[in-house]
């Protein structure tokens, strides 16, 4: 199987999501590159005008068979060091919710990318929304309510998804769905998806997010995968794994 090249245009949502993308994906047979370009709660109008300066703003992290951490990096240098498979954006989390913050920005990042990268297929971030306890200052905008940030987010993304005619990957739905089941309950003392109010949980958020990536990006199903990362402050039950990957797997479903 020919290795897959995703670019993720992001933040540090975007870093929660990939961060174990290769591994999930290695454990299926496939063979994905994952990159990142990062600058903490970037939002698509400073993107855009990055493009514009061609601003030197971004940390590149490079999840491949050589990892790499570069600083410094633009996105049109980026985009031309790998024939990507897809590029993806997404919004700054606290404006995720807010259809008017996408507009003119997404269609520009789009048509930008399509001129330097036209072999790509192009992919849109649905973003999740914060904890029920969380001290975001953007959770105001959603009265510090989960569902009523969830589904700001939802109609945003899906306007969004649809202007510039591309897919969704569903990680606010996966979240939502984790967070109905009893083990990430977190209202009814289950775990928090969130490690800080918003960032996902390591690794029990970043492993749901990485198992929507890796459906929407390979085709194939998490529910067989057997992937579990390793980490010495928690790990993930068997337990645990299984309802994440069925969350992970509904949310790709509902949006195909």
């Amino acid at each position: 199987m020919d290795q897959i090249k995703v670019l993720a245009i992001g933040n540090s949502f975007s870093q929660d999501a990939v961060e174990y993308v290769r591994a999930i994906s290695a454990c299926s047979g496939a063979d994905v590159l994952v990159g990142n370009l990062y600058i903490g709660g970037c939002s698509l109008e400073q993107h855009w005008n990055n493009v514009k300066d061609n601003s030197r703003s971004y940390t590149y992290f490079r999840f491949g068979e050589v990892g790499q951490e570069v600083e410094n990096s633009a996105i049109l240098e980026t985009l031309q060091l790998e024939n990507w498979d897809f590029v993806t954006f997404q919004q700054a989390s606290y404006a995720s919710g807010q259809p008017d913050t996408y507009e003119p920005y997404l269609s520009l990042l789009s048509e930008f990318v399509k001129k330097n990268a036209p072999g790509a297929m192009q992919l849109i971030h649905q973003t999740w929304a914060y904890e029920i306890d969380s001290d975001h200052e953007g959770f105001a905008s959603y009265n510090n309510d989960q569902s009523t940030m969830f589904s700001a987010i939802k109609d945003a993304y899906s306007k969004a998804s649809q202007s510039i005619g591309v897919r969704l990957i569903p990680c606010g739905e996966a979240m939502q769905f984790a967070r109905k089941t009893k083990p990430f309950g977190y209202s009814n003392g289950g775990k928090s998806l969130c490690r800080d109010g918003f960032h996902a949980s390591i690794p029990h958020g970043r492993f749901l997010l990485g198992a929507v990536w890796f459906e929407v990006i390979t085709q194939k199903s998490i529910l067989e995968n057997t992937y579990l990362p390793l980490n010495e402050a928690d790990t993930i039950s068997q337990e645990e794994a299984v309802v994440l990957r069925k969350c992970a797997h509904e949310a790709v479903k509902l949006y195909r």
